[in-house]
């Protein structure tokens, strides 16, 4: 089976770089690259294995081919679709976010 690219969208981007800018200052650099560390293997494994991913939110937000997958370690979700050749991330967010409103706010 091939592995398909990751293509983040610039929303998922901009979260990322919240987020490792908010560990890099409230924790430490370490666990800053322990939570990059983190997202590279969910989207290796994203990758590998797409279809693996929870559709609990495809279904409640009414977007067909959503799924998201929890990163290790930490309480951050992956939102992406996949496609026949890469898998579009919509965005990484936290796990207590409102959902619904954090994933309407793109400029995609």
């Amino acid at each position: 089976m091939t592995e398909k690219p990751i293509i983040p969208r610039a929303e998922a981007r901009k979260d990322i770089n919240l987020a490792v800018e908010y560990y890099a200052g409230e924790a430490n650099v370490d666990v800053a690259v322990s939570f990059v560390d983190a997202l590279e293997e969910a989207y290796t494994f994203i990758g590998r294995m797409p279809a693996a991913g929870s559709p609990r939110w495809s279904h409640e937000l009414n977007l067909p081919g959503l799924r998201t997958i929890r990163l290790k370690g930490f309480p951050w979700l992956v939102f992406y679709v996949e496609f026949e050749t890469h898998v579009d991330v919509w965005r990484v967010l936290h796990a207590k976010r409102d959902m619904p409103a954090w994933l309407g706010d793109t400029d995609d």
